[in-house]
């Protein structure tokens, strides 16, 4: 498998589009998306901007729309796996903004298969990657411009178990945990967070399912994908 790792910036020099990408945002947004489908939700949708992300909570009402950083009018939720951890979304719809997370999905959102994915969906998601039989998978590492070695980190696990082998994960997980993202959670530098926000974003494979994005109309929409074991 020929993997590549690149930045959201580096997105726009390509020649052509991805076949396959994997979009890893682990400190937080796709790990608030895998607690939001294990709390029950049905599908997320990403959203560009903060207005398209209110417009759509404007237009559906019963969504449930959040965010990055601190509550604000018109959201319903941060971008917190501690504070979303406890909520009921059995069959709801969730619209979610991240700065990050949300951005890559949608810079590839005109690959054949998109996957997004922390250390919560690590294996689902090698899984289905290796039962996909790609020869060429770019990994987005969103954060800091593809330099947030947390998602470098994670990606590169992925890659190793989507791969074939099997790694000691220890070692990418110990990077996250000294990574930028998850010491600015911890001292409670970024707003919206929660103490159990960093514990949750390296729990490996605490979800069984993989996450798949898709255009729906005119949305791209994340759902849960349940992956057959090898």
């Amino acid at each position: 498998m020929d993997t590549r790792f690149l930045g959201i910036p580096e997105l726009t020099e390509l020649a052509e589009v991805p076949s396959v990408a994997v979009v890893v945002d682990v400190m937080r947004a796709y790990t608030v998306a895998a607690w939001a489908f294990g709390r029950g939700a049905d599908k997320i949708v990403l959203a560009g901007s903060l207005d398209e992300a209110l417009a759509l909570k404007s237009r559906h009402p019963d969504w449930v729309a959040l965010k990055d950083g601190a509550p604000a009018p018109g959201f319903d939720a941060v971008n917190s796996p501690g504070m979303l951890r406890s909520a009921d979304l059995t069959g709801r719809t969730v619209v979610q903004k991240t700065t990050a997370g949300t951005v890559g999905a949608l810079a590839v959102r005109d690959a054949r298969l998109v996957l997004c994915a922390g250390f919560v969906v690590a294996e689902a998601t090698a899984r289905l990657l290796r039962g996909h039989g790609a020869d060429a998978v770019t990994f987005v590492v969103t954060g800091e411009d593809g330099r947030a070695d947390e998602d470098l980190a994670c990606a590169q696990y992925i890659a190793h178990r989507a791969a074939g082998s099997a790694p000691d994960p220890a070692g990418f997980l110990r990077r996250a945990a000294d990574s930028r993202a998850a010491a600015e959670l911890t001292e409670g530098v970024r707003e919206g967070s929660h103490p159990d926000d960093v514990p949750l974003c390296l729990e490996l494979d605490r979800f069984p399912f993989a996450m798949t994005a898709t255009r729906e109309d005119a949305l791209m929409v994340l759902r849960a994908c349940a992956v057959p074991a090898d």
